[in-house]
């Protein structure tokens, strides 16, 4: 890292008495202020200690030497010194005179955002949390200077208190080629930031110190306009924001919803629920709990309804270390003791006619899935799944530590099983292009999707939409084009009947699942419950013929897990309450 302070510059307007011992001082690059309080010791601040500078008290003309040498104070009772970062502050008395400053040392921190510099390149809007001194604003300008410079942005700095690109009417080098707009009051803010967008034409809106509701609204009415957000606000957690009325609507607003009886006892909460009330205005939240030490919120939105439901959201933790490496850490809540619903030995398992359940671990001990007894009257039988569990847990940790290796795709040559030139022209109707897309790019298949029924080699269609549409049968049927119709929409439906057209699949026989093809986001979790359900039905419910029991799971992973169940032909069934409702596969 590379810092720029112009220390010298802020020691110039103290008197001599003040300034001689920090010249000499062997902490005088960590210097973070010099406080100056009528009537008392001047003190120096460093990150670990505050020192006393002078034996003489200061007085009104100390007080004034400073005064003189520095710029305006605004309504923010904010100065500056013109083309540096430092900051004077002043405190004032009843009638309005100055007793007290608070000279703040401004440094330019070049490279202090390499942490999160892939966070930043993304384009999405990013708001950063943290106590005071933390380095918050200096992260701001150093973010600035990225966007204009290294990814050449447009961006505009609202600089209130002239704190982020200095004093005086010449921004300060450390933000690079970004712009830097003044504000005349500081409760004018809001208004500067409309502007910026309607004069300037921003990609890249950075903003200090989001305080107001106004602020926070004039926020999302940029956010809404497609214009990149970076900016900090007044908290340490975001936890801290959901309990604050005036800057809640930068995270989505918390609102109270009064459940009806049905959705209450299928959730197992009161009828009235805190819910978020929009989607975040900044889609990435930091939190700045150190220098070198920030927690990641990647998905805001999921965090905030993570939080509302009483659970700690997953985070990422980042850091650097002495050789400034930077160090990634997932922060994941921790995974129940045991599965939910199944009692410990110590609890109603001593009820006559039923075992102690065994002691278990690793990835059984969280909860990941259960194989059900299967129907016997001896007890030998009922222990036997007791060892296929253990060795489930083997196959699954296995499973889980081996990086899938990328598939080639099946056709090198150029003509279909048919004989038509490939790619395979393919005109959807009545199923979602999306999922057509999503198949065609994880499977590798030949296949080209069109819009012109004229250019297509096949029609790829649900079955009851070909019911009632002569039309359609009436155009393929004068085009000579064939008609492959599916009974669902479904993503195990669309990859068997393009799979087959390419005479690619057994009908008899379902291929070996690709989990990337059922996974929506290609999340860790979402992998990692799909790897779950196909262990299970391969290594149990197949060769077993036994029932299996999954872990609790969203219902959007829920889903996909469905989908994965239906194309091995099997039945599966989700029952519980939530937040415990889980999948029960059966056998055929």
């Amino acid at each position: 890292m590379q810092i720029t302070d112009d220390l010298n510059r802020l020691l110039d307007i103290v008197p001599d008495e003040i300034r001689q011992p920090l010249e000499q001082h062997p902490q005088r690059n960590n210097l973070i202020e010099i406080v100056m309080d009528l009537g008392r010791r001047p003190e120096a601040r460093f990150p670990s200690l505050a020192e006393p500078l002078s034996q003489t008290p200061v007085s009104k003309a100390h007080l004034n030497y400073c005064i003189e040498r520095v710029g305006h104070f605004g309504g923010d009772n904010r100065a500056g010194i013109e083309q540096t970062l430092h900051r004077i502050s002043a405190i004032r008395n009843r009638s309005g005179e100055i007793i007290g400053l608070t000279l703040r040392v401004g440094r330019a921190v070049f490279g202090t955002i390499g942490i999160i510099r892939d966070l930043v390149e993304t384009g999405q809007s990013i708001l950063m949390l943290g106590r005071p001194g933390v380095g918050k604003t200096t992260a701001l300008r150093e973010i600035a200077r990225v966007l204009a410079d290294d990814l050449e942005k447009r961006v505009v700095i609202i600089d209130t208190s002239n704190e982020i690109a200095g004093d005086g009417d010449i921004p300060h080098p450390a933000i690079g080629r970004a712009r830097r707009m003044q504000v005349s009051r500081p409760e004018l803010q809001h208004q500067v930031m409309i502007e910026a967008v309607e004069n300037h034409m921003p990609q890249v809106i950075v903003i200090d110190e989001i305080g107001t509701e106004l602020e926070a609204l004039a926020a999302r009415t940029i956010a809404e306009r497609g214009v990149q957000l970076v900016g900090t606000a007044h908290g340490n957690r975001i936890e801290n924001l959901m309990k604050n009325p005036t800057l809640a609507d930068l995270i989505g607003g918390i609102q109270a919803v009064t459940l009806g009886d049905d959705e209450a006892r299928r959730r197992g909460s009161q009828k009235t629920v805190l819910e978020r009330k929009a989607p975040p205005t900044f889609e990435i939240a930091i939190e700045m709990l150190e220098r070198e030490r920030w927690v990641i919120h990647e998905r805001v939105a999921e965090a905030i309804d993570t939080l509302l439901r009483g659970r700690e959201p997953h985070q990422q933790i980042r850091s650097v270390s002495e050789t400034g490496e930077i160090i990634i850490e997932r922060d994941s809540p921790a995974p129940p003791t045991r599965f939910p619903g199944m009692a410990a030995s110590s609890g109603p398992a001593a009820v006559s006619g039923m075992r102690p359940v065994t002691p278990i671990s690793g990835w059984r001990s969280a909860g990941k899935m259960v194989p059900m007894p299967a129907p016997s009257e001896n007890f030998a039988a009922k222990s036997a799944p007791i060892s296929e569990t253990r060795y489930f847990e083997q196959l699954l940790e296995e499973s889980l530590s081996v990086e899938p290796v990328p598939k080639a795709g099946r056709y090198s040559h150029n003509v279909g099983p048919n004989g038509e030139d490939l790619p395979l022209h393919v005109y959807p109707y009545g199923i979602p292009r999306h999922q057509l897309e999503q198949v065609i790019s994880t499977l590798n298949l030949p296949v080209l999707l069109t819009k012109d029924i004229e250019s297509a080699d096949v029609v790829v269609a649900l079955r009851s939409n070909v019911r009632n549409q002569s039309k359609l049968r009436h155009l393929a049927k004068t085009r000579q084009v064939p008609v492959h119709t599916i009974k669902a929409a479904t993503i195990p439906h669309v990859a068997r009947a393009l799979r087959r057209l390419l005479d690619m699949d057994d009908p008899g026989t379902p291929e070996v699942a690709d989990l990337a093809l059922f996974a929506r986001s290609g999340s860790s979790d979402e992998l990692e419950a799909l790897e779950e359900t196909r262990l299970a039905v391969e290594q149990i419910v197949i060769p077993k013929g036994q029932p299996v029991e999954l872990l609790p799971r969203s219902p959007n992973v829920r889903k996909m897990q469905h989908e994965l169940v239906e194309h091995y032909h099997l039945k599966s069934h989700s029952f519980g309450e939530e937040p415990n409702r889980r999948l029960r596969i059966y056998p055929a």
